[in-house]
């Protein structure tokens, strides 16, 4: 081992395996190193920045030996900017990863055999396949280029990108994203070179100063535009003079609106979102579905791969017409909606209440009225009081946040014994988790990986559960 000044530098380290965060893993007496910037097959010197009872945090140093699985990243921005880490490795060695990743916490946490895993369902695009992006406005700008730097006194620090990773005060200045379809790129760069030219304020989240805030950018399959502009404060003349560019520059524009944001902090999930001109919605269709798009509205960023998951969820419920379904977890309704006709009954469950608004106009959208939305928190609504109330689920569908579902909401599911339980996670070790609490009444008889975001290592997992016979 070499050591230098502030760190210690392990030479001649061999890149193993891939970690479920998207960080590979490398070994070295006894300790499990997780390395930022490599792939399985690279041979590295590293840089040890932290040292814990079991595992190491390093970087590489110097690259002896690249992967076989490497490929060269398509985008420019790789490697600074924080999304699309896995974009140097070869798409079907990335889906394998994730695939092994379900295999290995379900095996590991869940007890699962991983024979009843299927293989991953690749994604069709790996670019441009996301119908939303947010960028950001920074009189902060990540500075890459070592000339600037030299002279950063005198440069434009303006930006419209996105965040740096780990810091909320620094935007890494994107000039072309290969996530979103066009006119994704054309509105952000016109818009920025715009406002520079016409001296607008970037906002500072340091001074909390600055009039231009964020850019939303959301999009369907046929190919409806919404644009969301959010400013400081309330200008009208500035507001309108920008606003009216951006209409007249992209006429193919459905939607353009703004918002008024003086808070510090960027969601825009308690402001007002004021319509400029055009539509208040974009519609987005899915099977034989109509799904109304607002500024708020949550919706799977990927949308071939969301609808592959519902008739996914929609298959394993394997609805004859007479059941009742409970969706727990049912955001702003679109699986509820994707069983509805399959369905005597489906109640929707979700916390938050304007995705619960969405879901009853989704459903009125679509014409149907077989489906009944609550809001609340899920656990003091999903309770034997309200299952007693409402019927018996025959089927119950769980599409969690990350952190899985909880104690009491397993409890309840117990409780109400449905036949199946299919359930839909973004987080297979959450997952693997809350099914192995299930297990003393269901059994897990099929599960399938999806790949909804090529490039990075999250993988989203669909498993079926039987209840057992007692």
């Amino acid at each position: 081992m070499a050591h230098s000044k502030s760190f210690p530098i392990l030479e001649r380290i061999e890149i193993l395996d891939l970690a479920a965060e998207g960080k590979a893993i490398a070994r070295h007496d006894n300790f499990v190193i997780f390395v930022t910037g490599a792939v399985p097959g690279d041979v590295v010197d590293l840089r040890i920045l932290r040292k814990r009872k079991k595992f190491m945090e390093a970087i590489p140093v110097h690259f002896h030996e690249l992967s076989k699985e490497r490929v060269e990243p398509v985008c420019n921005h790789f490697g600074v900017c924080g999304g699309c880490k896995w974009q140097q490795l070869d798409y079907e060695k990335q889906i394998f990863y994730k695939e092994k990743q379900v295999k290995d916490q379900f095996e590991r946490i869940g007890r699962i055999p991983i024979q009843l895993i299927s293989p991953i369902l690749a994604s069709a695009n790996t670019t441009f396949y996301r119908n939303k992006l947010e960028f950001t406005f920074s009189s902060r700008r990540w500075i890459t280029d070592k000339a600037e730097l030299e002279n950063e006194e005198t440069i434009n620090r303006n930006a419209l990108g996105f965040h740096m990773p780990g810091r909320f005060d620094r935007v890494l200045q994107i000039d072309y994203c290969h996530l979103q379809p066009e006119p994704s790129n054309d509105i952000r760069n016109a818009v920025n070179k715009f406002a520079q030219e016409n001296e607008y304020t970037f906002y500072d989240p340091i001074t909390e100063k600055g009039y231009l805030r964020n850019l939303t950018v959301r999009n369907t399959i046929e190919g409806q535009v919404m644009v969301i502009l959010s400013v400081h404060d309330d200008d009208q003349e500035l507001l309108e003079k920008i606003l009216s560019f951006i209409w007249k520059s992209f006429p193919e524009l459905h939607s353009l609106m703004y918002i008024i944001n003086p808070k510090v902090n960027d969601s825009m999930a308690d402001m007002n979102v004021i319509l400029y001109k055009g539509s208040e919605f974009l519609v987005e269709k899915m099977d034989n579905l109509s799904f109304r798009i607002g500024p708020k509205s949550f919706f799977q960023t990927n949308t071939a791969q969301g609808l592959r998951l519902y008739e996914l969820a929609r298959e394993y419920a394997a609805l004859t017409g007479n059941e009742t379904v409970y969706d727990l977890y049912t955001g702003t309704g679109t699986i509820a909606l994707f069983v509805a006709a399959k369905a005597k009954k489906v109640i929707g469950i979700e916390y938050v209440e304007e995705a619960i608004e969405d879901a009853k106009i989704n459903a009125a959208f679509n014409n149907i009225s077989n489906c009944d939305f609550y809001a609340g928190d899920m656990n003091t609504v999903f309770t034997d009081e309200f299952i007693f109330a409402k019927g018996k689920p025959d089927v119950i569908i769980l599409d969690p946040p990350r952190a899985g579902v909880h104690e009491k909401v397993i409890a309840g599911i117990l409780y109400a014994q449905p036949k199946r339980i299919v359930y839909v996670s973004c987080n297979p070790a959450t997952q693997a988790r809350d099914i192995a609490l299930l297990s003393e009444k269901y059994e897990v008889t099929k599960v399938q990986p999806v790949d909804m975001f090529p490039h990075t290592q999250h993988v989203e997992n669909v498993a079926l559960l039987i209840k057992k016979i007692a």
